[in-house]
């Protein structure tokens, strides 16, 4: 929320802190700033593949001069004051810990304190990344992707080389 209004940001610098804890990174000059240092509180919607023209116009324009909510259902969780999106199959609910202050960029930590799925993502209650179909993005070629076929099962790929010398 800036200026009581609901805003959006596409942002690249996401990431998993432990299993409750979230971090965002963003240049100070963006508009989304003010609203989290002032409300103590934000959110992170995965959009699905469906929505990378919305997306990539989150990130094009600044809420200071279009109202980027206007392309969405926005709802809100239990804190009241982080904007969510309907359409994105899963939406995050943080509360603010810390701000560290860098010279050119924020570093927002929060605290996940909801977590809101469309029930058909999910397989005994987990997020089914397939089915979600997330945009991932890639600084190398500045391009939107989606997940492909499965590598390979995690934490066993790499048994085969614990014995080797």
């Amino acid at each position: 929320m800036v200026n009581e209004k609901p805003n959006y940001i596409t942002i690249a610098h996401v990431g998993i802190m432990d299993p409750s804890s979230v971090s965002l990174g963003m240049s100070k000059v963006h508009y989304t700033n003010a609203g989290i240092k002032e409300k103590g509180t934000f959110s992170i919607n995965m959009p699905s593949v469906r929505m990378v023209k919305e997306t990539d116009y989150c990130g094009l324009v600044s809420g200071k001069k279009m109202d980027k909510a206007r392309l969405f259902k926005t709802f809100f969780g239990k804190l009241g004051t982080a904007p969510m999106i309907e359409e994105c199959p899963v939406n995050m609910e943080c509360k603010l810990v810390k701000t560290v202050d860098l010279i050119s960029h924020d570093i927002f930590i929060g605290k996940v304190v909801a977590t809101y799925c469309d029930q058909d993502i999910l397989i005994e209650g987990a997020v089914d990344l397939r089915k979600s179909q997330p945009i991932l993005f890639s600084m190398l070629d500045r391009s939107y992707w989606t997940i492909g076929e499965k590598l390979a099962s995690a934490w066993n790929i790499g048994n085969s080389l614990k014995n080797k010398k």
